[in-house]
């Protein structure tokens, strides 16, 4: 599977079906359903934590009606940093790097190839899809509040929070 198309934000709890209120913290989880990825979003009283079968889960939260917009993604700053970190081993910069390798897959800059499994670890093989440099990125299986933690750090690197 290397073309992807995700579904944006449904705001609605898949498990309850209530929508899901601006400003409210949600789950989102990304599964491998016949060759196609296939997003479900839960509401935080809801979420049991990601199914065993799930490609990958993030945190987030309803944005508000009328509120002030983000600004916008610098794509070439989030490959700099992407890159920068390439080769550190310390947990803050690998857990970093999986977050920002998550965040270009989901802007289309990084294509998924295939994963391995290395000395006990998830490896993502993804590929740069102007250069089609090949990256490869451990998967630190964050715990639901390590993820939320460090797409905080994220957020915050991009100016979001």
């Amino acid at each position: 599977m290397t073309e992807y198309q995700i579904q944006p934000n449904t705001r609605r709890c898949v498990v309850s079906g209530r929508d899901l209120k601006p400003g409210e913290r949600y789950y989102s989880v990304l599964l491998d359903e016949a060759g196609k990825f296939v997003r479900k979003d839960y509401a935080a009283e809801a979420w049991q934590g990601p199914p065993a079968d799930a490609f990958s889960f993030w945190a987030g939260r309803v944005p508000a009606v009328g509120g002030r917009r983000r600004p916008p993604i610098d794509d070439d700053m989030l490959l700099e940093c992407f890159t920068r970190l390439e080769g550190r081993t310390e947990p803050a910069s690998v857990n970093f790097r999986y977050v920002l390798a998550l965040l270009l897959m989901r802007r289309k800059r990084f294509k998924f190839e295939e994963t391995r499994t290395e000395d006990g670890r998830e490896i993502l093989c993804l590929r740069y899809g102007r250069t089609g440099t090949r990256h490869e990125v451990a998967n630190p299986s964050l715990t639901d509040e390590e993820m939320a933690a460090v797409q905080e750090d994220v957020f915050q690197a991009l100016g979001w929070e």
